[in-house]
């Protein structure tokens, strides 16, 4: 059996991965079946350490030995999948740092891709965002060492460090995949992740960028602080932004959607044996009273975002807006090896809707697909392929959705998406809006 100790969803910089600590992995198979494996293994174990034996004896130099067994142990995980790999003892500790949601470094979001680090999105109002640094920005070098060969810990690892110290990353930017160097100076990052303000005189502004032991909290205080500044009778509703969110903790994105929920499922996840699924519900008390509700997302929404926006979508609690997120759907199991022994990134279930949908590989699509106008400057940098796109990514059938649109002007007055979630709760209709509207057999959500 598999003792489960919590779940996480952790956003993309470390894989936008949803993540069970367990302390123990053990499996019951049939006593034959048990041999013959057994047989194999030990006869494969034997050639690795074979391999071992001659590269310590023979090769040129004197190898590291430790780091020839974490390298093997990053390529075993890493032929899995993109998200299953190895975390040494500091990359454990910066993960659960990171959870805390205070860290030391850039504040940049990133995934790995074919060897070459890629920018999924800056964390507003740090190093990063400040730097000008684009999602969709290819990291090629970090202090002129190249990162071909590194694993996505250890790219993190470098750009990371003391504050007030810095740090140059070599991209390559746009189509033409031009080359820069940018210089940063490391800071205190402090992730504020939730941020709220009145939209006129009426509506809710809620933006989450990305989901900390913070989380929660910032939400509920947003909701009693809006249902004590606007009155009943004119409150429209609540816009919940996520776009460009790459995830973070589970249970924190279970609590945001049971504060728009009074009852039923909200996530679910299912690993290889039936007796695995676990089902997350809503408790009572709807925190948000019932008001209207739209959700926007886009292609760097990922992880516990699409949880936030697939529960609340099934069940017509909100209407979402935006273009398809970036669809990431499965667990990471995360095994502590012991003390300063780091700990395995497994990935062992996928999760699925309360519908029942899963979006590996597909993403969740929006009740109405609005894109951005985006400047000349950054067309062809403004999309993410998705996790559809990502090498040895878990398959979902044969129709898998690449990514969509992440670009979100930084002047509210040009954000399409966010002036139709404006319009749809105050009831406005212009022509003039970008709306790409679903199939006719799947008609527009109204929030309620």
């Amino acid at each position: 059996m598999r003792s489960r100790v919590s779940i996480l969803a952790l956003g993309v910089a470390l894989g936008a991965s949803a993540i069970t600590i367990a302390p123990e992995m053990t499996r019951f198979l049939p006593p034959g079946s048990a041999l013959a494996a057994a047989s194999d293994t030990y006869r494969n174990l034997n050639l690795f350490g074979d391999v071992f034996e001659k590269i310590r004896s023979d090769y040129v130099e004197k190898p590291d030995e430790q780091k020839l067994v974490e390298s093997a142990i990053n390529g075993m995980l890493g032929s899995l999948d993109p998200h299953s790999s190895y975390m040494d003892a500091k990359s454990f500790r910066d993960m659960q740092v990171q959870t805390r949601g205070e860290f030391g470094g850039l504040g940049i979001e990133v995934t790995q891709e074919d060897g070459a680090i890629k920018v999924v999105t800056p964390i507003d109002d740090t190093p990063a965002s400040k730097a000008g640094i684009l999602s969709g920005d290819i990291i090629t070098a970090i202090d002129d060492e190249s990162v071909v060969g590194l694993s996505l810990n250890q790219a993190v690892d470098k750009m990371r460090g003391a504050p007030n110290t810095a740090v140059v990353l070599k991209i390559l930017r746009g189509p033409n995949k031009d080359p820069q160097d940018i210089k940063l100076t490391r800071a205190v990052i402090q992730i504020k992740s939730v941020r709220d303000h009145k939209d006129g005189d009426d509506i809710g502004y809620i933006r989450i960028t990305q989901f900390n032991e913070q989380t929660f909290e910032g939400v509920r205080n947003a909701i009693q602080k809006f249902q004590a500044e606007i009155p009943a009778d004119k409150f429209k509703g609540y816009i919940l932004d996520l776009r460009n969110n790459p995830g973070g903790l589970l249970d924190q994105s279970i609590a945001v959607s049971n504060a728009f929920l009074d009852r039923g499922e909200i996530v679910s996840t299912r690993g290889r044996n039936a007796d695995e699924t676990m089902r997350y519900n809503a408790r009572p008390g709807d925190l948000s009273k019932g008001k209207p509700l739209v959700i926007l997302i886009n292609g760097g929404s990922a992880s516990a975002s699409e949880i936030v926006a697939g529960a609340l979508q099934d069940h017509k609690r909100a209407t979402i807006i935006g273009t398809r997120s970036f669809g990431k759907g499965s667990v990471q199991t995360i095994i502590p090896l012991g003390q300063n022994s780091g700990a395995v990134r497994l990935t062992t279930a996928r999760y699925y809707t309360p519908s029942g949908r899963s979006i590996q590989a597909k993403g969740i699509d929006p009740d109405m697909i609005i894109l951005q106008d985006v400047p000349d400057d950054l067309k062809g940098k403004d999309d993410t392929k998705g996790e559809a796109s990502l090498k040895g990514h878990l398959k979902n059938g044969d129709d898998e959705k690449g990514g969509s649109q992440a670009y979100v002007p930084a002047n509210a007055k040009d954000d399409k998406q966010l002036i139709a979630a404006e319009d749809l709760l105050r009831g406005v209709t212009k022509s003039s809006s970008r709306v790409i509207s679903p199939p006719s057999n799947e008609p527009v959500k109204v929030p309620n």
